[in-house]
């Protein structure tokens, strides 16, 4: 059978993406066949496009979307054709119509969680889960930093963490971003673009500054989040979107009050299936219970992935948005 996949022949600008037919055989063992009805879009798409994260070429892009099995390879019994499932992680190639793959990162979609919320918070509300929960637990009445507030994942976030109790500093660009976050659980956030960030954080939290930041962002914000930790504070650095942070030597941790360092990804808080399928049912219950917010920022045709991806580098969505093969 034929599928499109949305491929690139080299590195580079979103026009180098482009909607391919390839042919797709059956499932084999150990596989599924996805019909695939909703496709997550990440800023780690636009890192493998860009070359940060290599891969061989033709390229191809996407590790979370949603649909329904339509067919099961040898030796898989936990799925069968007919079932609605979602997926978050393994390697990319999720810009397609179809798709075959292993049931490792593969769960299960309640019913009262539509196909475009499985495919646009799955991946992303797992990150928030194990950030808030599991790396870092935020307490009730604690403060707590978060960069990208009005990004996917920080939108997420602040909804989760004012679920727990904490009080949320969101870190956005721009007035509207601003209010998306103050919209979504942020008790206060700080525009970057205008803002000192750390002297902002000072300011509301107090002169030792907060116990944990959580920051995607990487290079450009290394040097402030340290000035915003509190002695024995928690820098997690869960992302590289301005670039890779600098090495952390011991010694800035032990001037700058005995802090602790941490760079951990999803892959290994959902390494084992029981944790996959906690994390995605931890998720799957606060869209349910309204908790998060399923609203769905923006959707785009298959063939509109460049579009996509220029609205993913200019941040110019606000909240999860997915490719509708």
């Amino acid at each position: 059978m034929k599928s499109r996949v949305v491929r690139f022949a080299q590195t580079g600008e979103p026009s180098v993406l482009r909607v391919d037919q390839v042919e797709l055989g059956g499932p084999g063992p150990g596989q599924v066949r996805i019909k695939q009805t909703a496709v997550g879009l990440n800023y780690q798409d636009v890192l493998f496009r860009q070359g940060v994260y290599p891969q061989k070429m033709p390229g191809v892009l996407g590790t979370e979307a949603a649909g329904a099995i339509e067919a099961v390879g040898e030796g898989v019994t936990d799925f069968a054709p007919g079932d609605r499932v979602a997926y978050a992680g393994g390697p990319p190639g999720a810009y397609a119509d179809y798709r075959n793959v292993g049931p490792a990162k593969l769960v299960k979609l309640p019913d009262d969680i539509t196909d475009e919320q499985g495919a646009a918070f799955l991946m992303k509300g797992m990150v928030a889960e194990y950030l808030l929960n599991r790396v870092y637990l935020v307490r009730p009445g604690e403060w707590a930093l978060f960069w990208a507030a009005a990004g996917g994942v920080g939108l997420i976030a602040g909804q989760w963490g004012k679920s727990l109790g904490a009080r949320m500093i969101g870190v956005a660009g721009g007035g509207k971003r601003c209010q998306a976050a103050l919209a979504h659980g942020y008790e206060v956030v700080i525009d970057r673009q205008t803002e000192d960030v750390a002297a902002r954080v000072k300011e509301v939290a107090g002169e030792k500054g907060v116990p944990v930041v959580y920051d995607s962002a990487g290079k450009e914000t290394f040097a402030q989040t340290v000035a915003c930790l509190a002695p024995r504070g928690h820098f997690v650095s869960f992302g590289a979107h301005t670039g890779e942070p600098p090495d952390m030597p011991a010694a800035t941790l032990r001037m700058n009050g005995s802090l602790y360092f941490t760079r951990p990804t999803l892959v290994t808080y959902t390494a084992g299936k029981e944790e996959l399928i906690a994390s995605a049912a931890a998720v799957f219950n606060r869209l349910s219970n309204g908790t998060i917010n399923g609203n769905i920022g923006k959707r785009y045709d298959l063939e509109e992935a460049v579009q996509a991806h220029q609205d993913l580098e200019s941040s110019k969505n606000i909240g999860p948005s997915v490719l509708l093969p």
